[in-house]
């Protein structure tokens, strides 16, 4: 009957009734269940986050209307206020203004400021967040447009009391206007940000119960999943354990339909098969065993097998025969299995024992001998497992051969075959008699043109047809043989060869009338010799003469001092070598070494001796000098020899050279004396003027043994803390009080006194003491600044020295961690010298204080070359503009123009800006009238110690209170 098309076929009702249950197996195997735990965990997962999503959205923007709109409304409404009372500042200043040029330039102000005035009263309104806000800046555009009016109308040479009254009044309704406009919008902030901290609140609460549940339902997946996955894998490792361990007999337990089910399974397949082939492996063991058990005891050769511990497993008859005495001493198996052979009696207990003991002789290859006298060749060969076999054979008579041949050669092989030297023996009739193989070789002679019985003439004749004499004959020879070794036995004799290699013969007398001769090869020897004594007095990379040679030529050159001229001694060094040596690396920094050094030798006479003194630095003794232009003209060309770039392998450097000059007798008569006094002169060539020359001086000496007093001093007061801080007052023009003040470190020696601080901090700096020296600055500044009434600030003057240190990061924090002193009461000066060096690293380091609250001043601005420069690369608190500005202002110069462009410059970006070295009321009210923020100066007070600061806060600040 023919099926219907709409009816299914069998096939496909079987692949549709089978379509969900090959669906729920994969489901119950792990990967399906692992599929289902992950699927759960990311819709937990994706939910919360897309919630959160939109919660942080809303927030966002609610913070957005908070910040960016009501905030930036306000900052510009107080704009138009500050914009306002310039305006009126301005127009007093027209009132009293001398003559019509300054009005005219003050009316082109006021329209300007107008204008400004205008444009942040527009951005306000536009950043306003509610309509009052919007009509109160527009109330205010109309009250600044009403008090522009009245000062327009306003008859200067005739206005009354009442016109001025009436213009004031209109100014104080700007202003309050002004202060509405800031009311109303700072409403409008407060009002978004309590709804947006609502928002939070209520999205936090939700939060905190969505991850509760997902918290929960984790642990039920993870429970489930232990349940169905961690149960089963227990089992299947406990089973794998028991088939590893060899329990074979245990049984499997049956697991499910996924994969450790299926690894269950194959367990027990594996077990069954494993037990089968060790049942197959130990029949064929059990035969193997068998048949090797017959060969070897039908072996002649002795066969012993030794384990990994040193026990003997095996040892046939024939071992037993050797080591025991008895044929079948030690059956297999018959010893207790595991004995070690140590532990076992000695030679003699019983035969297996012997057998035994006699096996520690086979832990080597070779030839052994027992103690019947008979000698076995043993040949070991290692066993997978550890041990060895070793086969023993009998050579018994072998060895009694071969002792016979060696007891006939052994005198001719001690002395041929173990000397190092050359060896020839004559007889009475000076015939040769034993030749080794090392004379032939020391005098290049071929093997066998020399044989036993040639006379000794025949034998030196031998080598000078092998050209080791040129020039010379037999009897030449045999003169000097003659005269060497006629005198003395025993003596030795040198002769040199052809080659240039060195010979040491001995020769002594035999009792038969004959003679031996040694002959020595010492030509490495002698040259190693030489070549000692020549580094022992030169310098091994330039192989100029040492400090111990040149120490020889000065003290000739005294000598010869008082009979012939003078003498000079020029210490040189080499300019920047080590930033060469640095950057290059010392492959380099050596061949420019020598290449220096090959340049001084062109420049210096035969008579002159050269000499490195180790690293960069070279020393000259330059004889016949009669006055001193000779040696400048010495100096002076080798200036501009060794300023000539050189060519390395891989680059060309440019480097110049400094020197030192001392003249004898005038200048010391010893060596030490001389150079100490050119090193003087170099160290002066190096500060004044590197790449020139100096004469010593005796001043000169005096300043060193100065400065080296002074930094014995400096050391010691470091380490004593004997130092004090001094504090000079930091005044605040726009609050008309002192604000803060800048430590200063002060030094008073117990003996010399004040002593300033421009001449020991570079001595600190260069000797690296400014950096513990500033860390206490740091501690004992903030120390005493905590101590202050609050809203007083401290400045510290960091020096460039301490940014290449990374301890100064930890000394800042240090310092307001033990004080307590807040963070932003602190300020840190720096100078352009600072940016100068490292630049990227440095402005990372600033940027790191200023995560700790403080803030950071330019010192000295204007002075440097690219301070606008590093005004763009870091956001400085505050610029300070330098004394030697503030000290010209009122001068017929420009110094007045620079302050009013850095007073701007300032201003516009933000930044606090401090006049230094203030000294006079009139540089004061200039600052004043340029806008300066804050000024410093001996108008208002000399540094002085910190126990003087109260007075100086009831003077300015008439604050009676006292410092803790």
């Amino acid at each position: 009957m023919r099926r219907n098309r709409t009816e299914p076929s069998d096939g496909e009702k079987m692949s549709a009734a089978g379509t969900p249950r090959r669906v729920a197996d994969r489901l119950s195997t792990i990967r399906g269940r692992i599929f289902i735990a992950f699927l759960i965990m990311s819709l937990i997962t994706g939910a919360l986050g897309i919630y959160a999503t939109l919660g942080i959205r809303q927030a966002g923007f609610l913070v957005n209307r908070t910040y960016d709109q009501s905030l930036m409304s306000i900052n510009y409404a107080r704009a138009a206020a500050t914009d306002f009372a310039k305006m009126r500042a301005v127009f007093v200043r027209r009132t009293i203004a001398p003559d019509a040029a300054t009005r005219a330039r003050l009316d082109a102000e006021l329209a300007e400021l107008a204008i400004n005035l205008a444009e942040d009263l527009t951005i306000a309104v536009e950043r306003s967040q509610s309509d009052r806000a919007a009509r109160a800046g527009i109330a205010v555009q109309g009250a600044v447009s009403t008090w522009d009016e009245i000062r327009r109308g306003l008859d200067l040479t005739a206005a009354t009391s009442s016109a001025w009254e009436a213009l004031d009044r209109q100014a104080a309704m700007v202003d309050g206007q002004i202060d509405m406009l800031v009311n109303y919008t700072a409403g409008d902030g407060f009002t978004y940000r309590q709804t947006a901290r609502t928002i939070v609140a209520s999205e936090i609460r939700f939060y905190a119960a969505a991850t509760g549940i997902a918290l929960l339902l984790s642990a039920v997946v993870a429970w489930l999943l232990n349940r169905r996955i961690m149960r089963p894998v227990k089992a299947a490792s406990a089973a794998a354990e028991r088939i590893a361990a060899g329990r074979l007999d245990d049984a499997i337990p049956i697991g499910g339909r996924d994969e450790l089910g299926a690894l269950l399974r194959a367990m027990g397949s594996m077990r069954d098969n494993i037990r089968a082939m060790m049942a197959r492996e130990v029949n064929q063991r059990r035969s193997a065993q068998a048949m090797l058990a017959d060969a070897l005891e039908s072996s002649r050769e002795g066969v012993v097998v030794v384990d990994a511990e040193g026990r003997i497993a095996l040892a046939n008859a024939q071992a037993a025969d050797f080591f025991g005495g008895q044929a079948g001493a030690m059956e297999p198996g018959a010893m207790e299995p595991g004995a070690p052979v140590a532990a076992l009696p000695a030679r003699g207990a019983d035969p297996a024992a012997r057998v035994l003991d006699s096996a520690r002789t086979l832990a080597r290859d070779g030839e052994v001998r027992l103690a019947d006298g008979r000698w076995l060749r043993v040949s070991r060969s290692a066993t997978q497992a550890g041990g060895f076999v070793a086969v023993c054979s009998d050579i018994s008579v072998l060895k009694e051969q071969e002792a016979r041949l060696t007891a006939t050669n052994l005198r001719l092989d001690a002395a041929l075959d173990n000397m190092s030297q050359g060896l020839c023996l004559y007889d009475a009739d000076h015939r040769l008699m034993v030749v080794n193989r090392r004379y032939c070789e020391i005098y290049g002679l071929a093997p066998g043109s020399i044989a036993a019985g040639i006379s000794a003439r025949d034998v030196l004749q031998r080598c000078i047809e092998a050209g080791n004499h040129p020039g010379r004959t037999v009897a030449d020879l045999q003169v000097e043989e003659a005269e060497a070794f006629g005198r003395a036995e025993g003596r030795t004799f040198v002769q040199e060869l052809g080659d240039g290699r060195i010979v040491a013969i001995e020769k002594r007398s035999t009792a038969d009338g004959g003679f031996v001769a040694t002959y020595e090869d010492v030509t490495e020897r002698r040259h190693a010799e030489a070549r000692i004594a020549f580094m022992a007095r030169h310098d091994a990379l330039t192989n100029l003469p040492n400090r111990i040679f040149l120490g020889e030529q000065i003290d000739s050159a005294i000598a010869q001092a008082g009979r012939d001229s003078g003498f000079a001694v020029l210490c040189l060094n080499l300019d920047d070598f080590k930033l060469v040596n640095d950057t290059l690396g010392h492959p380099c920094g050596d061949e420019l070494l020598r290449a220096a050094a090959s340049r001084l030798g062109a420049c210096v006479r035969e008579v002159d001796s050269l000499a490195r003194l180790g690293g960069d630095e070279f020393a000259i003794v330059q004889r016949g000098v009669d006055r001193p232009e000779d040696a400048a003209i010495l100096a002076r060309r080798i200036i501009d020899v060794l300023g000539a770039p050189y060519t390395l392998a891989d680059h060309t450097v440019t480097l110049g050279v400094s020197i030192g000059i001392s003249l004898a007798p005038s200048d010391g008569m010893s060596c030490d004396k001389l150079l100490k006094n050119a090193d003087v002169a170099l160290d002066r060539a190096k500060a004044e003027a590197r790449g020139s020359f100096r004469f010593f001086e005796p001043e000169m000496d005096a300043r060193l043994q100065a400065r080296r007093l002074l930094e014995r001093d400096l050391r010691e007061a470091v380490a004593a803390e004997s130092f004090e801080l001094h504090y000079q007052p930091i005044y605040d023009l726009n609050a008309e009080r002192v604000c803060g003040f800048e430590a200063l470190l002060r030094w008073n020696h117990p003996e010399r006194g004040r002593i300033s601080p421009a001449e020991f901090i570079p001595l600190a700096e260069e000797l690296g003491l400014i950096i513990p020296l500033g860390e206490w600055v740091m501690r004992r500044a903030c120390q005493e600044a905590s101590r202050w009434p609050e809203g007083l600030k401290v400045a510290v003057n960091v020096s460039a020295v301490q940014f290449t240190s990374a301890r100064l990061i930890g000394a800042v924090r240090e310092a307001l961690a033990a004080s307590g002193l807040p963070g932003r009461r602190l300020e840190l000066e720096i100078t352009e010298s600072v940016l100068v060096a490292n630049p990227g690293t440095t402005t990372a380091m600033l940027h790191s204080l200023k995560g700790l609250g403080a803030r950071v001043s330019m010192d000295d601005f204007g002075t440097g070359y690219s301070s606008l420069s590093y005004l763009r690369s870091f956001p400085f608190d505050k610029i300070k503009i330098d004394q030697s500005f503030v000290r010209d202002l009122g001068q017929a110069d420009d110094s007045g123009f620079i302050v009013r462009a850095v007073i701007g410059l300032g201003a516009s970006l933000g930044m606090t800006t401090t006049a230094e070295g203030v000294e006079t009321e009139a540089q004061l009210a200039r600052l004043r009238e340029e806008g300066c923020d804050e000024v410093q100066g001996y108008l208002f007070s000399r540094p002085v110690p910190s126990s003087d600061i109260p007075g100086l806060l009831r003077r300015w600040n008439g604050e009676a209170r006292a410092i803790a």
